[in-house]
């Protein structure tokens, strides 16, 4: 830290203890000055010459006859009036980063300028703080603090604008010229060398000044770095690194995403000013970082724009984001634990970016040129799309657990990224299933309007295990993946898909839209999407092993195994009582429709055909009549 000495005479300003100082000399005192309730018994001669306001204040008590004044608001107070008084009277004076705004402040105040006399105490401040202390890093970041008590003054003198753009400019200065000291903390610095006797040397990272701007009060701190960004050098990576961390040091609990106890207005206006400082740049910060505001802004109940100003930014590097960052509590008296509709809008926002495009007109020598500018850099990737795909994925299984979540507010959700297709649909099921589990009291139009989000055919074998023993899930379900899982074996086996009618694929492969375009009783649709009871997924469970083993088995007896798990479905559906007088019963409507002939659809089978097709299954003879009947749904 630098100082200045101002005088040589020795301090021989005393104190009686009773709040009275007075200079020890042959001379008595012939003026009285008083602040703040201490009193200052001096002489007139030095205090006169020096100073314009006492000059004045001496002039209008003559008429009265008396020699004492009063300047209680002087800045600074006793303390610093007490510095000018010694340097009045040629005696030492110290000044330092700490008290030069004080004593700056106080001399302005006594009129101490080079009208008066020259040398004056404003002259010699103002030539310390312009050569020594705006030269040095840290001692600019005290005066700074420093000014902050005697405001407006202070700032009415220029001293605050000269300390930000002293501190500014120290921050925006090339890496290889900074050879004064600093705070950093926050990593650790890699050594060259760490022999005992050689010199350790480190490199200067661009972010070295973040730490100790931390120390500044936000009015401040936004001032500083406004001023850093105007003058176009440092890049946004540093800048948002300065803001993260000041959020860090400045908020209590911000780094684990709550907010503590304290002063919540204060801590509003850092969050609000956080966000207003934001570089434009889009990986200027962290996905996590943008996350963690927006959890204080949730928390702090913060303005609507700074809320969807970050809602925009995080949604533009959603990909980065984690499913633990996107748990963002609701507010107290809402009902569900996370705030779901914010993190659809942050969605809603990504799925956006192919979008983000603007019309640009510019006037290049009295031609209009049109160019498309992105907002930011490319279309969205498949990468990006799959992992963000993944994510909610994964975050719809942690929010199922709430059993506060509608239905609705889950498929809404998952319905912003059904259009983003992935290879697996894995996460998707374990959040459907995970639903089911903790919320077993849903409609059935709920659940199989969930389950219609989930394709079959993009299961693991791991899932489809799972799935055709869940006995969560609607018949229809089991029954789509028990189909899909025997096709993929017979793939994988080198053997073609089982011989099945066209009508009864295209029934089983609708389980993207979950069902078929064909009109069925009501009824019967009910008990489509009906839960499988506990026999008759005991009677489902029976038919794993047969997928198992049909990649070792090969194509005879692939299609085994597929007339008998189909076969198996045949009698589950039986047992709902799904055929026998509701299949008569449409099928007589069929009949109607179509003039009395034989030209109903494949829906309209009779119990005895479906007796021989029973038959057939035993035998391990495929049968037309069997794959017809199963087609229904």
């Amino acid at each position: 830290m630098k100082f200045m000495k101002i005088g040589s005479k020795p301090d021989s300003i005393k104190t009686d203890g009773n709040n009275v100082r007075y200079v020890e000399n042959e001379l008595a005192s012939d003026i009285t000055v008083n602040v703040e309730g201490s009193r200052f018994c001096l002489h007139k001669f030095p205090l006169l010459s020096k100073c314009a306001c006492l000059q004045k204040l001496l002039s209008s008590t003559d008429k009265t006859n008396t020699d004492e004044v009063d300047i209680s608001g002087i800045p600074g107070g006793p303390t610093a009036f007490e510095t000018c008084a010694k340097f009045c009277y040629g005696m030492t004076v110290t000044l330092s980063a700490y008290n030069v705004v004080a004593t700056r402040c106080a001399a302005e105040y006594l009129g101490m300028h080079e009208t008066v006399e020259k040398g004056n105490l404003i002259y010699k401040i103002d030539v310390f703080l312009n050569s020594s202390l705006f030269r040095s890093w840290k001692d600019s970041i005290i005066v700074l603090q420093t000014t902050k008590p005697f405001l407006p003054l202070s700032e009415d003198l220029k001293l605050i604008s000269l300390c930000i753009d002293a501190i500014a400019s120290k921050a925006c200065v090339d890496v290889s010229h900074v050879e004064w000291s600093y705070t950093y903390n926050r990593k650790k610095l890699g050594e060259e060398n760490s022999g005992a006797d050689q010199i350790r040397t480190r490199e200067v990272p661009n972010d070295w000044w973040v730490e100790d701007l931390c120390e500044l009060e936000i009015d401040f701190y936004k001032r500083v770095i406004m001023n850093i960004k105007t003058k176009g050098i440092l890049g946004g990576e540093v800048i948002g690194e300065a803001l993260k961390a000041y959020g860090y040091r400045r908020l209590s609990g911000f780094n684990k995403g709550v907010m503590e106890q304290g002063d919540l207005m204060k801590h509003k206006t850092v969050i609000e000013t956080l966000v207003w400082l934001l570089p434009d740049e889009k990986d200027s910060v962290s996905c996590g970082f943008l996350l963690k505001l927006l959890k204080a802004v949730n928390m702090l109940n913060s303005g609507e724009m700074v809320k969807e100003q970050l809602i925009k930014r995080i949604g533009q590097q959603l990909e980065e984001a984690s499913v633990a960052e996107l748990l963002i509590k609701s507010h107290q008296g809402n009902e569900t634990l996370y705030d779901v509709d914010l993190v659809k809008k942050i969605v809603l926002e990504f799925m956006t970016r192919d979008q983000n495009s603007e019309i640009e007109i510019q006037d290049d020598e009295d031609k209009f040129e049109v160019q498309e500018i992105k907002k930011f850099p490319g279309i969205l990737s498949e990468a990006s799309k799959l992992m963000v795909a993944k994510l909610i994925d994964s975050y719809l299984t942690e929010i199922a657990k709430d059993p506060n979540l509608s239905a609705s507010k889950f498929i809404d959700l998952a319905e912003v990224v059904s259009s983003i297709s992935r290879p697996a649909h894995d996460g998707l099921y374990r959040a459907i299933d995970m639903y089911l589990k903790e919320h077993a009291g849903i409609t059935k139009g709920e659940k199989k309007k969930m389950c219609k989000l989930m394709d079959c055919r993009k299961l693991s074998v791991e899932a489809c295990m799972h799935a055709v023993q869940n006995d969560r899930l609607p018949l229809r379900v089991v029954v789509q993946v028990l189909f899909f899982e025997q096709v993929r074996a017979a793939a994988s086996s080198g053997s073609s898909t089982p011989d099945l009618p066209k009508g009864m694929i295209r029934e089983l492969r609708s389980c993207g839209t979950y069902g078929s375009s064909r009109s069925v009783p009501t009824v019967m649709e009910d008990e489509w999407d009906a839960v499988a009871t506990e026999e008759e997924m005991r009677a489902l469970k029976s038919e794993i092993a047969a997928l198992k083993l049909q990649e070792e088995s090969g194509r005879k007896s692939m299609d085994r195994a597929t007339v008998t798990a189909l076969s198996k479905v045949k009698s589950l559906i039986k047992s709902k009582k799904i055929f026998g007088k509701k299949l008569q019963l449409h099928s007589k409507g069929g009949e109607k429709s179509n003039g009395g002939g034989g030209g109903g659809s494949d829906s309209s089978e009779s119990l005895g055909s479906m007796n021989a097709d029973e038959e057939a299954a035993k035998t391990g003879t495929p049968s037309r009549n069997l794959t017809r009947r199963v087609s229904v749904s």
